[in-house]
């Protein structure tokens, strides 16, 4: 089996370090990089590009709302056009210097509040999905399966990657729980890796009530500003490692082949 381990970088703000971008890079196949509007500048996705190139590590963008004081994680409602304008100029940004340190840029995730929403809102999902398309064709749109992420992917034929969470605990519904209630997030490496290999096996996302919801499983996130997260990452890879998955960055699955 073949998977791919992706991690949300170039998080640098003023509400977080992000001391442990370099030391994840060492481990990861893929990073998702912040475009400076909820978090990160331009310097520091030079930064990470260059270190990603270092450790041949597939990068993407990580567009979000322009929201720094909140980090992208407050909800806002926007026009077609205000939307894509947001993303549009995102990735523009990372594009720019990802082209100036000659290391191409492959996929794109929304961020936070954005991507929750498009996790509901299919008419949101495929504004994201067409702002990409029109971007580039030939980026995979990481989505959250079970959701309107996918289909919004699959109406216009854009490449997408299947992205599942072992840092989060998920709904009935197959949403992430919201990060104000008590049980949304995981810290402990061994739970995170137990219900990884769950995930893995039931060919499905566990739900918090134990229920696995069918779906493909392409990638797999670990979230660069969890308190645990460098743990995480390390434990989770050796663990899969001894079972013989085999790692890849995200474009070069065979699904992407």
């Amino acid at each position: 089996m073949e998977l791919n381990i992706n991690c949300d970088l170039g998080e640098k703000s003023e509400i977080f370090e992000a001391k442990n971008d370099y030391e994840l890079l060492k481990i990861i196949n893929t990073a998702n990089i912040a475009c400076g509007y909820h978090a990160g500048s331009k310097a520091i996705i030079k930064e990470t590009v260059i270190n990603s190139k270092k450790f041949d590590v597939s990068i993407g963008a990580h567009p979000g709302f322009k929201d720094r004081k909140n980090f992208g994680r407050k909800r806002y409602s926007l026009t077609s056009k205000e939307l894509n304008k947001l993303i549009t100029e995102q990735l523009e940004i990372i594009l720019k210097i990802s082209e100036d340190q000659n290391y191409k840029i492959t996929h794109v995730k929304p961020h936070g509040a954005l991507n929750n929403m498009a996790c509901e809102d299919i008419d949101l999902s495929m504004q994201i999905a067409k702002t990409i398309y029109s971007f580039d064709k030939n980026l995979i749109y990481m989505v959250l399966p079970c959701t309107e992420m996918i289909k919004g992917a699959q109406k216009i034929n854009l490449k997408y990657a299947c992205e599942i969470f072992v840092d989060r605990n998920y709904n009935e519904f197959g949403l992430l729980i919201d990060r104000s209630e008590k049980n949304s997030i995981i810290n402990d490496p061994k739970l995170a890796a137990t219900n990884l290999i769950q995930m893995l096996e039931n060919k499905g996302i566990k739900t918090i009530g134990g229920n696995f919801l069918k779906t493909d499983i392409d990638t797999i996130c670990i979230h660069g500003d969890g308190i645990n997260a460098l743990n995480i990452v390390k434990f989770i890879k050796n663990k899969l490692l001894k079972q013989g998955i085999k790692f890849k960055k995200l474009n070069q699955l065979n699904k992407f082949k």
